[in-house]
């Protein structure tokens, strides 16, 4: 039986100073630079923090035409909107037509986060923007023998997340004792990769060691499967359908045309799009975000 297998391997750069100063660094592991190729993602940065006291960190900013997933890796961080978040814990954050969100983040200490934009499609552009917590303890579990995933999105086995995201997505935290195999099903359009935080893979003749990327060939296969080497692995798999459109980014926007981008920047300026505070407040159940903390 055919397998999927990789078409290319990325070793993004190290660690570089981030903008906000001392103890902020970041890591940025895909790049908007070939959105037709990467489609639907369009970015993934590796954010490190390490602060001393807890600080604010980012400041209220707009999106729109994408959805956003932040992953805490490591830490807590404290959100006035979405509430206190720990390790494991993700905010799945569709933008929609425009949201101003980051209005009040801290964090203090060691922290680590990744979060991946990905592009919404033409329809999807223009709905009321939505987010929701999920929660480390709440989240689905994909296991086989020696493995233990976490599922943010999509299917695993028996599993199914019941995350209510826009672009039809696969995404799991997956951790690998030495030499134990992970065998994922993915529809075949699927187009993907996966980031290694710890240790190294093997996924048919190609090896993916730790800070590398591994972007999924096209195949007729539905069948990963992945291997940890002697030391194990721990990697992050983003799967997703392409959406087949002309996409462009611009700043904190993604959208099919200049034109877009152009009418995102006249309606923020014009004070049109809406604050993830609002969101928050609503009645439980529009949008699943907890109580704030503080």
């Amino acid at each position: 039986m055919s397998t999927r297998s990789i078409s290319r391997i990325d070793t993004p750069a190290p660690p570089a100073p981030g903008g906000l100063g001392r103890g902020h660094t970041a890591v940025k592991v895909v790049q908007p630079t070939a959105l037709e190729s990467s489609d639907p993602f369009v970015l993934l940065v590796d954010d490190r923090f390490d602060f001393e006291a807890r600080r604010r960190i980012g400041g209220a900013h707009p999106h729109a035409g994408l959805e956003t997933v932040t992953l805490i890796l490591e830490g807590t961080l404290h959100d006035r909107d979405a509430g206190d978040l720990a390790a494991g814990d993700a905010i799945w954050m569709s933008t929609g037509r425009g949201i101003i969100h980051d209005e009040d983040v801290e964090t203090g200490g060691r922290v680590r986060i990744l979060q991946l934009w990905i592009a919404l499609p033409t329809r999807d552009r223009a709905l009321e923007p939505q987010f929701e917590i999920i929660r480390r303890e709440g989240a689905r579990a994909a296991r086989l023998a020696g493995a233990d995933g976490v599922l943010y999105s999509g299917t695993s086995g028996s599993a199914s997340s019941p995350t209510r995201n826009r672009v039809p997505t696969t995404m799991i935290d997956l951790s690998l004792k030495a030499n134990a195999t992970f065998e994922q099903d993915l529809p075949p359009a699927y187009n993907g990769f996966f980031y290694v935080l710890d240790g190294s893979v093997q996924v048919g003749d190609d090896a993916i060691a730790a800070s590398q990327v591994g972007w999924l060939a096209p195949s007729s296969s539905r069948e990963l499967v992945i291997s940890a080497r002697d030391n194990g692995a721990r990697l992050v798999l983003y799967a997703g359908q392409p959406l087949g459109e002309p996409l462009m980014q611009r700043g904190p926007f993604v959208a099919g045309a200049a034109s877009e981008i152009i009418d995102f920047n006249r309606r923020f300026g014009a004070g049109e799009f809406t604050r993830m505070s609002e969101l928050a407040k609503r009645v439980p159940g529009e949008v699943r975000a907890p109580t704030p903390t503080r």
